[in-house]
């Protein structure tokens, strides 16, 4: 929903006909593309991630009482800058091999193909970009996390039902504030597969934010908002339901 297609089949106006239209054009299969990315990037990117914030926020005074929404903040965007440098090329990878009609099955071969065709740079010519959403992402998730984790639990012990529901809508409204900043992600990681020369030469993110605005104004810049949404309500939950649950588990041995 993000890319900016010329084919209309490539043009999707919404979740349900995104899902009819890539499984009735291309398989339901197709719905599963870059998961193999996804996997190979993520357990990494996420141990560097929880270890830097810990740290961190231990730090900054975080793990005082009260609700401490700088360290907090401060932490997560010192997470995030850590774990971006390490995810971006898996991020670039599972992009080239979702837009629609890719050639790419195979993320060696993804790999190799964006490496020979357009260098290095390819892999981190959206890492700033990248940054510009996941630093203020991350800072207003953990932060609004800490703060509904406290509210709802203010004994602070382990309760599962706390850290999903506190997780689910922190990563939701995290979401929606930063899909600006993704639709500008998503143009600047397939511009390599655009036929249009403007998207192919967009050097940064106001290239694409140019871009975005003379195309669509401020409706181009929501784009697949409720995807995304929907996307890391759930994800969250179950990652701030495993991390508290391996936390406790440590802190028990």
């Amino acid at each position: 929903m993000q890319v900016f297609q010329t084919s209309p089949a490539a043009i999707y106006t919404g979740i349900g006909h995104a899902f009819s239209r890539i499984s009735s054009t291309e398989g339901a299969r197709a719905l599963w593309r870059g998961v193999s990315s996804v996997i190979a990037g993520a357990g990494p990117a996420h141990a560097v991630h929880f270890g830097v914030y810990e740290a961190v926020k231990e730090f900054s005074g975080g793990n005082e009482r009260g609700h401490q929404w700088l360290a907090t903040a401060g932490a997560g965007a010192a997470a995030t800058i850590a774990s971006d440098a390490l995810m971006n090329p898996f991020d670039v990878i599972k992009q080239r091999m979702q837009v629609h009609g890719s050639e790419f099955r195979s993320m060696t071969v993804c790999a190799r193909t964006v490496f020979r065709n357009e260098g290095i740079g390819a892999f981190y010519v959206s890492y700033p970009t990248t940054l510009m959403m996941t630093v203020p992402f991350t800072a207003v998730q953990f932060s609004a996390y800490e703060s509904l984790k406290k509210v709802l639990n203010p004994r602070g012990e382990y309760s599962p039902s706390t850290h999903m529901i506190a997780g689910g809508l922190a990563g939701g409204v995290a979401a929606a504030v930063t899909t600006p900043l993704d639709v500008a992600k998503t143009l600047l990681q397939t511009r390599g597969t655009s036929e249009n020369s403007q998207i192919r030469n967009a050097r940064g993110m106001v290239d694409a934010f140019r871009i975005v605005w003379q195309r669509e104004g401020v409706r181009g810049f929501m784009r697949g908002m409720s995807p995304r949404v929907l996307t890391f309500m759930p994800s969250n939950a179950l990652c701030w339901l495993s991390y508290e649950f391996f936390k406790a588990a440590i802190r028990e041995d």
